[in-house]
């Protein structure tokens, strides 16, 4: 199952929680209403939010009982359930306020080869904050501070369930689904201190997206293709089983610091293919149309937008 954060495009109106099928959406809490109906309230005690962080931060009951009226929708052929097409729908941020949202750095070797760093000897942590995050349907909004913006397709995990002190053979029972981020970083800004937070959590700069999948439609998510392109180029192409520690190993190594709570979204790390790594940098500038991709997840393209 695909989960969406959405509305309509001629609405301003908040976002609500949907689901994919195919290339249409329904709303999340219309096929669990339908459900309810059908099944009188037996068993069916969660009430589900319209908002997305609130569905969200709910975590595995809330996207358990959402699978189950998904599937009883889908085998009556979605009988009293307005579909929706993707043209008439905007795609906002999954999650709008995460509690957090935790970022993994040179965590793929040929990534921290190019970057003239070490391989760490522990998994490298900063943060961003929800003031970056946005959609899909969203431009990447680049600063007039920065001349040298860059792109990092990375695969991201969204906690399900609240994780402490968890051991790596548990840790995929936290999952609640994987998405893409795009961990947009103004380079110039980043490497001005040897912290990294200045250049990396600008204001709309990371695309988080286009949906949230279900780990039953991911298979092994430490064997997936994972690329980037601008405007058609590919920049980045690897695999994420070249993730120096693994999603397990992020899992226990992050919940032993940091209680992680739903909601809460990883990003794992990307590949080597950044600006910053070659030669001659092609950094992100005003109309670039960057694509990021991740097998089994789908693709996300946004627009690059320089501030006046």
């Amino acid at each position: 199952m695909k989960l969406v954060s959405y509305r309509l495009k001629n609405q301003d109106v908040p976002l609500r929680v949907g689901a994919v099928v195919e290339n249409t959406i329904v709303d999340v809490q219309e096929i669990y209403h339908r459900y309810r109906k059908e099944k009188n309230g037996e068993e069916l005690d969660i009430l589900i939010p319209e908002d997305p962080t609130s569905f969200f931060r709910l975590g595995h009951p809330a996207i358990e009982c959402v699978q189950e009226a998904y599937t009883y929708c889908l085998a009556n052929n979605w009988d009293g359930v307005d579909i929706l097409p993707r043209d008439i729908v905007y795609l906002g941020t999954l999650i709008p306020e995460p509690s957090k949202i935790i970022c993994v750095g040179r965590n793929y070797v040929d990534h921290a080869v190019e970057m003239n760093s070490d391989v760490p000897e522990y998994p490298v942590l900063f943060a961003k904050f929800a003031n970056a995050l946005i959609g899909p349907d969203d431009a990447i909004h680049k600063t007039r501070l920065t001349e040298k913006l860059d792109y990092e397709v990375e695969l991201t995990i969204v906690i399900g369930k609240t994780a402490s002190r968890v051991k790596k053979e548990d840790a995929f029972d936290y999952i609640a689904g994987y998405t893409i981020g795009n961990d947009i970083s103004a380079r110039d800004l980043q490497k001005r201190t040897p912290q990294w937070l200045q250049g990396k959590t600008i204001d709309c700069s990371t695309p988080i997206g286009p949906w949230m999948v279900t780990p039953d439609e991911i298979g092994d998510p430490s064997n997936l293709a994972i690329r980037c392109y601008v405007n058609g180029d590919e920049r980045q192409s690897s695999n994420t089983e070249k993730l120096i520690y693994d999603i397990p190993f992020l899992i226990e190594f992050i919940s032993n610091l940091i209680t992680l709570q739903p909601g809460d979204l990883i990003m794992t790390g990307t590949p080597d293919g950044v600006a910053f790594g070659m030669e001659s940098p092609k950094f992100l500038q005003d109309g670039d149309i960057v694509t990021v991709e991740i097998e089994n997840i789908g693709r996300m393209d946004n627009q690059v937008i320089a501030e006046d």
